[in-house]
């Protein structure tokens, strides 16, 4: 008996343990796939496939198939699930070129410690990454002023409304030819920027609850759309905790871009940057040389681990 051809491609879907795969080189097939024992088994500290994922596999039949191996990912864009679920890494999108950490400055209004935890992930894998400050037609100067502070330590903000238009023509070129991961809280907006940006996409929106002040869940599986041709979006449901998958607290400063020239200078090394005196970290935060509201954010990671 002659073996099943070993095909390859790309995970744009996953729910339930079913796993859709998009073939290379035929346009919009895409095969409903399980998974062999012997992988499974192999998963013991990290979700087994995710969206992004290159796999091989083999068809069983029409429209089914079975993954065989996973390919090695360059890069993962991963948290630590919130307790009581286990404590692995849960990876959000696989594979991918640009996060794009989607936030609203009003309804729900901009959480900076949770911003910055999505920073230090893309950091800890070397993704490029982009703030998208949503619903910046909503805000008033005072709350869109945080903004000034990721811009000075390097990072890209887009600002943009999804009602007025502003900056969908920006985010669209920043997202050509890559694989783009769309990820934030709940309620900022991810679906609404998509639709206006492709209208035929058609994407469910929600409501911010006002008792709450946060969103629901309006993406609930995890999907690559390719909206048109030159694009690759990966559609994530929003998260309301993002908590950092195997950071060590030592290795924090290095993951905060602003702190990376002061951090080889202080007096004693290892260095806290907490309570250490002649600590350069410390001293350039005094000197307002580094945001103290990054700084904090710095401080809590360290304590708490998240």
């Amino acid at each position: 008996m002659t073996a099943p051809d070993i095909l390859q491609g790309t995970v744009i879907r996953s729910h339930g343990g079913h796993y859709y795969v998009e073939r290379d080189g035929v346009s919009g097939e895409v095969l409903d796939c399980g998974v062999r024992g012997r992988l499974k088994q192999a998963a013991v500290e990290s979700d087994l496939i995710a969206i992004g994922d290159r796999v091989r596999f083999t068809v069983l039949e029409a429209g089914r198939g079975m993954v065989e191996e996973i390919m090695p990912r360059k890069s993962a864009l991963s948290r630590c699930p919130p307790p009581p679920r286990p404590q692995v890494e849960q990876v959000i999108v696989a594979n991918l070129d640009l996060v794009l950490a989607v936030f609203s400055l009003v309804n729900p209004p901009l959480n900076p410690f949770m911003l910055d935890r999505y920073l230090v992930a893309c950091e800890v894998e070397e993704l490029d990454v982009a703030i998208v400050a949503n619903k910046i037609d909503l805000a008033r100067r005072k709350q869109a002023r945080v903004l000034d502070v990721y811009e000075s330590i390097g990072y890209r903000v887009v600002r943009t409304s999804a009602t007025t238009g502003e900056g969908l023509e920006e985010l669209r070129e920043l997202m050509r030819g890559r694989l783009t991961a769309l990820t934030g809280p709940s309620g900022a907006g991810k679906s609404s920027l998509l639709n206006a940006l492709w209208p035929h996409l058609g994407l469910q929106t929600g409501e911010v609850s006002t008792y709450h002040d946060r969103g629901t869940h309006t993406t609930v599986v995890s999907q690559i759309l390719r909206p048109e041709a030159g694009f690759q979006v990966a559609d994530t449901p929003g998260l309301r905790q993002f908590r950092l998958w195997d950071i060590a607290p030592e290795d924090l400063d290095g993951l905060f871009p602003e702190m990376r020239p002061y951090a080889p200078t202080c007096r004693f090394s290892p260095c806290t940057h907490r309570h250490e005196p002649g600590c350069a970290v410390q001293a350039a935060v005094e000197q307002g040389r580094i945001p103290r509201i990054r700084y904090e954010s710095y401080c809590r990671m360290f304590e708490h681990g998240f």
